[in-house]
């Protein structure tokens, strides 16, 4: 196992091959829509054209939630040849506010790796698990199974994928990814979780999920029952984190100690986002150090390799999350075979 301190970016790796004249987006868009193929559910692609950057804006259907669930997709740069698919999870808005596309550089980052990029929108406090029961706020959460089950053999068809994945959140999905990667075993091949609190089932880890499903009004009792039911221990990373072994795992986080992207030029001159940072940001990256902490003990205690970084500096934002992305990207790269 590795602890690392903050590094900064990460180890620059030789650019993959590009083509030389890239697919444009709107023959992307066609041929996924010409490619894909419905999941075994019903589940199905139904709309896909050219959205900011190169990203396609992608809509597929969800049968276990019978809603359209949109998604931004950077398809690799080589349609010609096959891609492994890596998944970034948004956090706890869903990706209404803050989200890979729009507060990272990630179109940039990817466009000469032969990976296909996959963010999915929507979710907000639902932490992408499947919920026991229709919530009266947040609706029908199918979350789980749309990830594991009903997206991946979807975008496989529709974008020449390998069948080979990862997967990486940030805050709320930091804790989402272990419990998808040990709910779906061998589907991804590296987690990586950026500023999380795996546990789910201890005091603190309850308050933390209540405080994160509350935050859009909605009720823990319907996604795992109440706190004394055994729903919250079997969907709890840390108590299951021996089935992890074999995953290539990378955990960062930071202090809350303001960092040099806690500034107004780190903040993209937005005085309300830096206050943000500084005031909840800095309390947030406090607690999810403490959880990273737990984790880094508990794999350790158990002999499962997994790297990571724990930044002496550092708020709850997504310039951090920008930096964790491109430092895990060697380890994913390495795990991918990309």
């Amino acid at each position: 196992m590795t602890a690392g301190l903050a590094c900064g970016s990460a180890t620059a790796q030789p650019p993959a091959t590009a083509p030389d004249s890239p697919v444009p987006a709107s023959v992307s868009a066609t041929q996924a829509l010409t490619d894909a193929r419905p999941s075994a559910d019903g589940s199905v692609l139904t709309t896909a054209t050219p959205g900011s950057a190169r990203a396609l804006t992608v809509t597929v259907h969800s049968a276990s939630m019978n809603i359209p669930i949109r998604l931004e997709v950077l398809p690799a740069p080589d349609r010609s040849r096959p891609a492994p698919t890596v998944y970034l999870l948004n956090g706890i808005d869903g990706g209404a506010d803050g989200n890979w596309i729009n507060r990272t550089d990630i179109a940039q980052f990817f466009a000469d790796k032969q990976v296909t990029v996959v963010v999915p929108f929507g979710g907000a406090s639902s932490y992408f698990t499947d919920w026991r029961a229709d919530d009266p706020v947040l609706g029908r959460q199918r979350w789980r199974t749309f990830l594991t089950k009903e997206l991946p053999p979807i975008i496989d068809s529709g974008f020449g994928g390998t069948g080979v994945n990862a997967i990486a959140g940030i805050s709320m999905a930091g804790t989402s990814v272990f419990q998808l990667a040990l709910a779906a075993p061998g589907l991804y091949k590296a987690v990586g979780s950026y500023s999380g609190c795996v546990r789910t089932s201890d005091p603190q880890g309850q308050l933390i999920v209540d405080a994160v499903v509350g935050n859009r009004m909605g009720n823990t009792v319907n996604m795992w029952g109440p706190p004394t039911d055994p729903a919250w221990a079997a969907n709890d990373p840390y108590v299951h984190a021996d089935r992890l072994r074999g995953t290539a795992i990378y955990v960062s986080t930071g202090t809350g100690i303001p960092g040099p992207l806690d500034t107004f030029q780190g903040a993209h001159g937005d005085a309300t986002q830096l206050a943000y940072q500084l005031v909840f940001g800095a309390a947030l990256e406090g607690v999810t150090n403490l959880c990273t902490h737990q984790l880094h003990d508990r794999l350790q205690q158990l002999g499962v390799p997994a790297t990571f970084d724990f930044r002496p500096t550092g708020t709850h934002s997504w310039g951090y999350w920008q930096e964790d992305l491109h430092t895990s990207w060697p380890l994913f790269a390495d795990a991918l075979g990309a």
